[in-house]
């Protein structure tokens, strides 16, 4: 890829804008996996309710994605964005003057947090909308590069709970959160040939189109493999290797840091080779080493070694779907986002929480891995079943510059 023709192609103050707005917001809708440890013990929780406790923000998210796409079409991406910033400020505000005492305001929280994980929806048509199509898969990758936030909840949350108390995390992050709030108002634009808002009534209107489903199908096991790990990697090498909240944290960063660092890479790939090509070998890979994963491995540096090949082709995997989303529904960007995003997001949830449920009712979260393995394998046969159509309809080589 020519680097000075995708500097020219769009809008690069943007383009950070959007990685910074959506880091952060990861970084938080994540925060209670982190802090999960020291949490659980304090409100005595049981391995079902930790697993839904970090699940239930992906949840949340994953539904106010849709919401927040919606409102991306009907007040352009920046508005939409600093709505999303200030609900979520806001609640972070509240739990730490007001304190989380029960199970049941640690799951009102976790919704408030979902807010921020909807910042997906917001973050790829921004920085979207100003790239062309043979520019999307290396532009959606360095925006949706932002889920390494993750990573920073994982490395700072638990040290910064042991020092000061896990409630006043929640008032740590809000200043850096200010901060990106101010320098995404001071330079994000949206781009210029936005299109115009629809009725609500056409949002439903893709769903009719089973390509739209395909894509929620994919990216619920690529981006819900990802996400789903993120939130529980601190409990399961705390609860399986007996590891103390900071040092699980440590290690759940390493593994997250694979899978963030390679999104953008993904969609470069995706980029040369097709999207196609390049999710085929990661479902292949992903469905592999969550299988291996789940016979338990003899040592906490052999699983991480695995988690870090699972997250690398799950995270390869997210930038390769949006490789291919904006090639299918370009005008349809903005809801689309959303509604792939929500999947993702349930995804994430239905991993998170059956680990959870998994060790609860057998003593072990083999169940949970294995489930997902072959979810991994049943997207690969469905992407196998519609790539000829797709590359001889929409992405047939006279129609786009792309690669499919």
């Amino acid at each position: 890829m020519n680097k000075t023709a995708f500097l020219k192609a769009g809008h690069t103050p943007t383009l950070l804008a959007a990685f910074l707005y959506f880091d952060l917001a990861f970084m938080v809708w994540v925060l209670l996996g982190p802090l999960g440890v020291q949490i659980a013990k304090d409100l005595a929780l049981t391995p079902a309710q930790k697993g839904l406790m970090v699940a239930t923000p992906l949840l949340t998210g994953a539904f106010l994605r849709i919401v927040m796409g919606v409102l991306v079409d009907q007040l352009k991406p920046k508005m939409a964005g600093a709505i999303g910033q200030v609900v979520v400020m806001g609640a972070l505000f509240f739990a730490w003057q007001h304190g989380i005492t029960s199970y049941h305001e640690v799951l009102i929280l976790a919704g408030f947090l979902g807010v921020a994980g909807a910042s997906f929806a917001v973050a790829l048509p921004l920085a979207s909308r100003w790239y062309p199509p043979e520019h999307q898969g290396t532009a959606l990758g360095i925006a949706g590069a932002g889920n390494s936030g993750t990573v920073l909840a994982a490395l700072f949350a638990p040290s910064l709970a042991m020092a000061y108390g896990w409630t006043n995390v929640f008032g740590l992050v809000l200043i850096p959160l200010s901060i990106v709030f101010l320098f995404y108002l001071a330079v994000a634009k949206d781009a210029p040939n936005c299109p115009p808002p629809k009725p609500l009534a056409d949002y439903l209107a893709v769903l009719k189109d089973r390509d739209a489903w395909w894509f929620m199908f994919f990216y619920s096991v690529t981006f819900g493999g990802f996400s789903g790990l993120a939130s529980s990697l601190t409990i399961y090498f705390n609860a399986q290797y007996g590891l103390d909240p900071k040092m699980a944290g440590f290690f759940t960063a390493g593994c997250v840091f694979a899978g963030s660092l390679v999104r953008p890479i993904g969609g470069n790939v995706a980029d040369r080779i097709g999207g196609i090509k390049s999710l085929t070998v990661m479902y292949a890979l992903a469905a592999l080493f969550l299988t291996i994963v789940s016979f338990g491995m003899p040592t906490v540096w052999s699983a991480a070694a695995v988690f870090v090949g699972a997250m690398l082709a799950l995270g390869m995997g997210n930038g390769a779907v949006f490789q291919l989303v904006p090639q299918r529904f370009r005008k349809e960007i903005g809801v689309m986002t959303g509604l792939v995003g929500m999947a993702g997001g349930v995804g994430g949830f239905y991993l998170a929480s059956s680990l959870g449920y998994a060790k609860q009712i057998t003593g072990s979260y083999q169940m949970g891995f294995l489930i997902f393995a072959g979810l991994a394998l049943l997207a690969l046969a469905g992407l196998t079943g519609v790539k000829t159509r797709w590359r001889t309809t929409w992405g047939a080589a006279h129609l786009t510059a792309a690669r499919i």
